[in-house]
Order: structure tokens, then sequence, then C-alpha cells
């Protein structure tokens, strides 16, 4: 019945195109109906790859009777978090209002001017454990909207209003050497001194957190390291890591990393890919590389993800394919050929410095070819970036600060790893666009991300900077450092729901810290204060929490560490790659450095391109030569490893 699915670009959407309930995409149309009716809007939220969305579609979407008495009262939405993440946010943001175990599929009920009047996750199809059903949930909704409408719109206005008042927490001072004692102090406290990880079941990776334990490790945080290196080894020998085609599952039921569920993730899989590279984990980082490869390329990139489902004996069953000892005779799970731009990002990023670290060339060429892809599909003749693509088929979803962040970082990783300037110059330009002038008087308005142990419907740690409180922010509140371009949804925008740059950080970087990593990557490149400044304005406010509540703020905490160890810059240039100082070179990474080797020809063309760390940096006498800086103040350059290594070693 839902043919307005039939065709969408997400396989999420597509997949819900059979049911018999009367499914429309998110837009304006949707909630229009909704109004000419004078019926709430049932909108559902998850995506492909995720196992209690299957189990619901299967349990309630697929029932034609009560499908029947749904569309009868409602108007139903089916939304793809991977496609519309502002749509996500601003509704998780939401039903923090009625509920502390958010997750996916997320079940929120809203008026037709999409403002959420009650929200849950998923629901069973018969009362669990004092848990309704989907369908007394639905008739407590339809008898709320039909006999107490005041009530129901009230509590909807308040909802919005308190999600359009959560402002940016006020900046404050970025955490010092001590701080980031107190931080690991904190994740040495939670971990799992049994099994490995932090916390207890359901587990994830978590593995910005651990990038973040190896930055610490690089400025000589033993404590950090070594919590780093029991956690990543916990997980590569366990049941999250297929030890066949090298993934990593997003996540275990158990607190023992038993019962994954399979669903493999381009996200998790591509910060696995760097932390396992900088831990110098070479076996399991060439195996999430493989899968990255192998398993998620698509044409114009990377895959979102791999479903945790297929078709085993007839039977689609979770998890059969990867358990099976005859893997080679079975169809494997379905990939998500959606290519986000934000996720590709990520992927391109990892390969590059992995490959960068390890030495595996093939890699950064991996990462070239998606680099290229994306900057030739992604983005269109005015310079702003599409959301995501299929094959030949665009998105309609706006891009989102994630998407400008995630590929200027990866952008700049891959420009460090390949020596080419033209990846250094497009994450410029891309920075430049959502780069918001701190005089600017546009108020940040940013949603709460309500912290929570993760549920049972595929939930994931979570910011808790702040629950939404009534009131306007006030007209003084410190403006946004990085705004996406557009003008954002229209929905959303009228109803009230619309956030801003959401500080909060689930299992990937948030697109503010995103995009304030890689301001401070493209500083270390070419000297503009500014992209420093850009850096320092977006983590101001957030140090406390992060300090507070490490596990929800990795990359964050990456990021400030960086800038408290302060920008130091090491150039080799070298016209053959595999010279001894270029080696030394590719190896060595500390929090806050930039370490890039280039030929004298790369150099004259980063030089020509306004980079001001490459300027008068050549070879000497024909021969390789290494600058290493402290804030664009560089040595005298060296010509023997030996001579670099001593060096070095004082940092």
């Amino acid at each position: 019945m839902a043919e307005r699915l039939a065709d969408a670009l997400s396989p999420y959407l597509r997949a819900h195109a059979d049911n018999p309930v009367d499914w429309w995409p998110w837009g304006e149309h949707a909630f229009a109906e909704a109004a000419r009716r004078d019926v709430p809007v049932l909108v559902s939220i998850g995506y492909s790859t995720c196992h209690w969305c299957h189990v619901m579609a299967r349990e309630s979407f697929s029932d034609p009777i009560l499908a029947e008495w749904l569309n009868a009262r409602f108007v139903a939405v089916k939304v793809d978090r991977e496609e519309h993440p502002d749509v996500d946010s601003s509704y998780l943001a939401a039903a923090s209002a009625f509920t502390r175990n958010l997750g996916w599929p997320l079940t929120a009920f809203a008026t037709p001017r999409g403002r959420v009047f009650f929200a849950g996750t998923y629901f069973p199809p018969s009362p669990v454990a004092g848990q309704p059903s989907f369908r007394q949930v639905l008739e407590a909704v339809d008898e709320a909207w039909r006999e107490r409408r005041a009530e129901t719109s009230r509590i909807a206005d308040q909802v919005a209003d308190a999600v359009a008042s959560a402002s940016m927490p006020a900046p404050g001072p970025l955490p010092t050497a001590s701080e980031f004692d107190r931080a690991v102090a904190a994740l040495l406290r939670d971990e799992d001194r049994e099994f490995g990880g932090f916390g207890g079941a359901p587990k994830f990776p978590v593995a910005s957190v651990l990038q973040t334990l190896l930055d610490r490790a690089s400025l000589g945080d033993r404590t950090a390291g070594d919590l780093a290196g029991r956690t990543l080894d916990a997980m590569a020998a366990s049941a999250l890591r297929d030890p066949v085609e090298g993934g990593f599952f997003r996540y275990a039921t158990l607190r023992n990393w038993r019962d994954p569920h399979y669903e493999r993730m381009l996200t998790d899989n591509a910060l696995l890919l760097t932390a396992y590279a900088r831990a110098g984990r070479r076996e399991i980082a060439a195996g999430i590389a493989s899968f990255l490869d192998g398993v998620l390329r698509v044409p114009g990139g990377f895959g979102a993800a791999q479903d945790s489902e297929s078709i085993v004996d007839g039977r689609r069953v979770e998890g059969g394919y990867y358990l099976s000892t005859n893997r080679d005779r079975l169809e494997p799970p379905a990939v998500d050929d959606k290519v986000l731009t934000g996720w590709n990002g990520l992927a391109i990023g990892a390969l590059a410095e992995a490959g960068s670290l390890l030495g595996e060339r093939s890699w950064v060429d991996w990462a070239t070819d998606a680099a290229d892809l994306l900057l030739e599909r992604h983005r269109r003749s005015d310079g702003t970036l599409l959301r995501a693509t299929a094959g030949e088929r665009v998105s309609p979803a706006p891009a989102t600060l994630e998407d400008y962040g995630m590929l200027a970082d990866g952008l700049l990783r891959l420009a460090c790893a390949s020596g080419e300037v033209r990846f250094a110059t497009a994450a410029r330009e891309l920075l430049d666009a959502c780069l918001v002038s701190h005089s600017s008087e546009v108020g940040s308005q940013i949603a709460a991300g309500d912290s929570t142990a993760p549920s049972s419907a595929d939930g994931e740690p979570r910011a808790a900077v702040r629950e939404p409180s009534p009131g306007r922010a006030e007209p003084d509140a410190a403006p946004p450092v990085f705004v996406a371009p557009g003008d954002g949804d229209p929905v959303l925008t009228g109803s009230g729901l619309a956030v801003g740059a959401d500080p909060s950080e689930g299992a990937y970087p948030s697109g503010l810290s995103a995009a304030a990593s890689a301001s401070y990557l493209l500083f270390l490149l070419d000297g503009d204060r500014r992209w420093l400044e850009a850096a320092q304005r977006a983590m101001a406010p957030l140090g406390k929490f992060a300090i507070e509540q490490p596990i929800a703020f990795g990359t964050s905490l990456g990021v400030m560490s960086a800038l408290d160890a302060g920008a130091v810059q090491l150039v080799v240039v070298s016209d053959d790659r595999e010279a001894p100082l270029a080696e030394a070179a590719r190896r060595w990474r500390r929090s806050g450095a930039l370490s890039i080797v280039v030929t004298e020809e790369q150099a004259s063309a980063f030089g020509a391109a306004g980079f001001e760390l490459f300027a008068a940096k050549s070879l000497i006498n024909g021969d390789p030569a290494a600058y290493l800086c402290r804030e664009f103040v560089c040595r005298l350059p060296v010509t023997e490893t030996a001579e670099l290594t001593a060096q070095l070693a004082e940092f």
C-alpha cells in the first residue's frame, strides 16, 4: 500500500514499500495531509541495518488489521535517520521529554505542525513486562488526540519550546593536562576489568574514546595507552569482530562481548581502523581496511552499512551468515548502498591515516579514489554538498554540518598522507562555507542530547549536555561557530524543532567536533589563526561536560587534547617516498601535531596555494630534508634519520 516509498533512495524506506501501512516519506506533503484530515502524525525513524527496526516491521507494520486501523487515524511517516540526521536529532531531543531510553526504531507522535506530544522506541505486538503493545499505544494516542486535544497541543508546544530554548552552554576554559588525567581516571573506573571495554551490557566499541586515549598516550600518559590497548585487544579477540571478513559488528548485547547485533557500520569500522592503526595492531587494521574495500565499497564510494539479517535455509535470520561454517555458500547480508558524504569522509580519513602509519600505500589509494568520486559527485557547482546518493540518484535530504566537517577532516588527513594539495584546498573551501563570524547575532540553538544507558532497541551512548527547559535562549547567547550552508529542513523550522550544531556524540563524531577537528588541522597547514580560534570556540562550551562524561565526548576530547598539546608540525621533503627520513615521518604521530611527507614539487604546490607551513621547504642539496616546527617556527632542517629521531624525542 505504501507505493510512495517504492522509488525511495533509502533501502530502509524501500523495505517498507509493501507494508499495509500507508507510509509517507519525510516532507511537507505528509504534514499537510495530516492537517487536511485533522489527524496526528506517526513519525517512525530507523535505518536499514537496525535489527529492532526489522522486528517492529515484521510484528506490527506488516499486520494488515493493525495497519487498517492506523491508516484511518494517523498519517504515517517513515524516516531513514542516516539520510535525515537533522530530523533524527530533533525528534530524539523531543523524545527525551518522554523516555530516557532513546534508540531506534524511534516512534514519535506529532501534531500536523510536526510538534511531538508523545514518543517511545520499540513497542511490541503484545504487552510485555509492563510495556504496552503498539496497538495500545496507538489507541491511547488516538483517544488523547480526539478527546483531550487542548492537553496534547499544550504538551506539544511545551516540548517544542524546550527544544528551541536549549542553547549551547556558556563558553569556559579548555581542559588542562590535570583535567585530562581526571577524564582518563573516570574511564578507568568504568572499565570492565574482566571482559574489557566500558560498562556493562549492551557494550559498544566507543572507538572515538579509544582514539583519544591513544592521543593522550602519545603525550606520555601510559595509563591511557594501556587502557586503550587492553580494550582494543579484548574487542579484537571477541565475538564483536568477524574473523573471516575483518569488520566489527555494531555492539554486543552481553557484557562478555557475546551475542552481537550483527550489523556492520561504516562509521564504527572507519573509526576502529584509525584506532587500531594508531595502536600498531596491523593485522586487525588490515582486516578492517579489507572489509571497507571488499564489502562496503559501492559505486560512488562506501555504503552506509551491511545488514545484520540474511536468508539462511529459506528464513530471514539475524547473524546466520556470520555464524555459518559454510559462509561461502550463502548469500551475504545486503549492503545499504547509500553513499553518505560525512560517513565517507570518515572512511577516507581512516584509510589515509592508517595507510600512512602502517606503510600500506594501497589504502591511501583507496581513500584517494573515494575522495575524487565524492568531490566529483557530491559537490555542486556552487560548492555546497549533497547529503547522499545511491547510484545515479540524489537524496533530497539537505547536507548537514557532519557532512562538511567529516569530509573536510577526511580530505585533510588524505592530503597529509598523499601530499596532494587539491584535497587540502577542497577542505578549506568546505570549512570556509560553514564558518560563521564570531560577531554573528544568530543565537546558537542546540538540541539536548539526553544521556542514558543504551536502550533495548538499538540505543547508544549520547551526551547529556543539558536538559531542555522552558523559556527562550538569551539574545546574547554565544553564536554558532560552524553552520551547514542552506536553509535547513522546512518542517523542522516550521515546527520549532529545528536544532543547530548538536554537540552530542554517540557512535561517531558530532558535526561540531568533526568541523573543529578539521579546523585545527587546517590551521596546522596554513597558519591562519581564524581556524585555530574557530576550533577553540567550538570546544570551549563543552570542556566541563567532556571531562565529566568522557565516554560521550570522545572526538571533542581529542580536539581539546590537540589544542592543549600545542601545534607541532613535521614536514619531510623527499622525492623518494620510501626514503628512511620519509618513513620515520610517516610513523610519527602526536596529539596536536601534524606530519606530512611531500615531494619538492608538492611542497611548492602547497606553498603556492597559500599553505604557509610549506614556505621555503625544499630538498637540501638534492637530499631529503626534515623540518620540525612548533607554532610555525621551524628548526634548521636535518637530513639524517638519527638527527630527526633525536629531535622528535624531545616531544
